[in-house]
């Protein structure tokens, strides 16, 4: 009887020492990692009055935020609010000292460090925070340290790497430390959900565990869903990035298998039965998850074979774009523009930009090419893709042919006067649909990606 009495005031301890801790500021959060998702756990659970400190090596971003402003000013839009007030009452602030997370204040640890190098996936950084997780863990705390892995893992990564880690130190998650993966599937959705309303699915080692993380998590978060496990809930963002790239690269291979057909028009209708999604051709995925999430599904699997289409999907995701580029110099374009580097609208991201081998490939075969991206400098951009920027919309009048990536409001704007710049062009390919509704001259034929004859 004395057991179920102590039980029962343990699980009365765990609630009070981790949601009510945090709520009344008893206990911190510390968030390593500050970019996009660092960041907006930082600034959402900041806004609830939660005391937040995210770690970060770039000494200038956590300068800005500290400074109350944003290091990429489209984040209030996803956010719907600012941080400044976070940050003027101390609820908010960066550091490029992870040092003070040692302070017995910091019970709840949040990793949000990237996982990818090089278009691979990639843990090293991963696991050199994790390091300096476990002297904390082993300091002596009123209550268990509680680490949140928001990072995408590989399927197994936790029940493969991870926990054989931290064993390596003696520790023990329910033990010693409280363990928990729960993936991010929010990065910059489309309308009005945000970290607030998206559902989340979390997970950790046992069911005490579990709960704790999802009394953290509630604090923010409205919809959550728990996972058995978390070698459930780490396969989940992979897993479904996975059937989202290979969905958009059937898109292409339709395209590409019917050059005669409208296949943008085609898979439109597709999409108006209710169970299946509307994707277009294009110049293949971009970003932190789409490109990888068919590597990281592969990257720890046994049967490697039995993901025939996992294994397509990565072959034909990686060469659209060359494709695209190998038919525009058989049209014989010597003088091309592009318009858009980052693989998303209105925003400065560039990770595995599909356009960035596109223009190189480009280059390699001696075909004049540049660039304009009203988000990126002159220097940035030759940085990125070894070629020169020029101005828009006047320097239009130097190619032949136009290549709309993205849909960056600024080439929505003015599109009445664009013609007017583009008396040596013939030939304009449109990933994005932006220009549609303007009437070219004959001499200028203009195609959207998909679209009879695009390619």
């Amino acid at each position: 009887m004395m057991n179920l009495k102590q039980n029962s005031k343990k699980q009365r301890n765990n609630k009070l020492n981790y949601k009510n801790y945090l709520k009344k500021n008893k206990s911190q959060i510390a968030v390593w990692g500050s970019g996009y998702i660092g960041l907006s756990t930082m600034a959402f659970f900041s806004k609830k009055r939660i005391k937040c400190v995210g770690f970060d090596i770039d000494q200038k971003k956590v300068d800005i935020i500290n400074s109350g402003k944003l290091p990429i000013k489209e984040l209030k839009s996803w956010f719907g609010f600012d941080i400044k007030n976070s940050v003027k009452e101390k609820y908010l602030q960066a550091t490029n000292n992870h040092t003070i997370f040692n302070d017995n204040s910091f019970n709840v640890h949040f990793v949000a460090i990237p996982t990818e190098k090089n278009g691979k996936p990639f843990f090293d950084i991963l696991f050199n925070v994790l390091k300096k997780l476990t002297l904390i863990i082993k300091k002596k705390n009123k209550i268990k340290p509680v680490i949140i892995i928001e990072s995408t893992l590989t399927p197994q990564c936790s029940e493969k790497k991870i926990i054989p880690f931290f064993k390596k130190y003696n520790l023990v998650p329910g033990k010693d430390f409280i363990y928990g993966v729960a993936p991010r599937r929010d990065w910059f959705v489309e309308g009005t959900k945000s970290l607030v309303d998206i559902d989340r699915v979390f997970g950790s080692t046992d069911p005490t565990s579990s709960k704790i993380i999802k009394d953290i998590l509630s604090i923010v978060c409205k919809n959550l869903h728990e996972a058995s496990s978390h070698k459930v809930s780490e396969m989940v963002k992979s897993i479904e990035n996975a059937y989202r790239h290979m969905e958009i690269t059937l898109a292409n291979q339709l395209s590409l298998a019917y050059p005669n057909e409208n296949m943008r028009e085609v898979l439109k209708l597709v999409g108006t039965k209710w169970n299946v999604g509307t994707y277009h051709p294009g110049f293949g995925t971009g970003g932190y998850c789409i490109p990888l999430s068919s590597q990281y599904v592969l990257k720890e699997v046994k049967n490697k074979s039995k993901l025939t289409l996992l294994r397509e999907t990565i072959k034909t995701d990686t060469n659209i774009n060359i494709l695209i580029a190998k038919s525009l110099i058989k049209k014989g374009y010597k003088k091309i523009g592009v318009l858009g580097l980052s693989y998303k609208g209105n925003l400065k991201v560039n990770i595995l930009s599909p356009v960035i081998p596109f223009i190189k490939y480009l280059k390699s075969k001696g075909i004049s090419v540049s660039l304009f991206d009203p988000y990126y400098s002159n220097k940035e951009i030759n940085q990125i893709t070894g070629v020169k920027s020029f101005k828009y919309p006047q320097d239009l009048s130097k190619f032949d042919c136009i290549v709309l990536s993205i849909d960056h409001k600024e080439f929505k704007t003015n599109m009445n006067n664009i013609i007017k710049h583009l008396s040596n062009c013939k030939y304009i390919l449109d990933n994005m649909k932006v220009w549609e509704k303007i009437n070219f001259p004959k001499r200028i034929t203009y195609k959207i990606t998909g679209e009879k004859n695009w390619i």
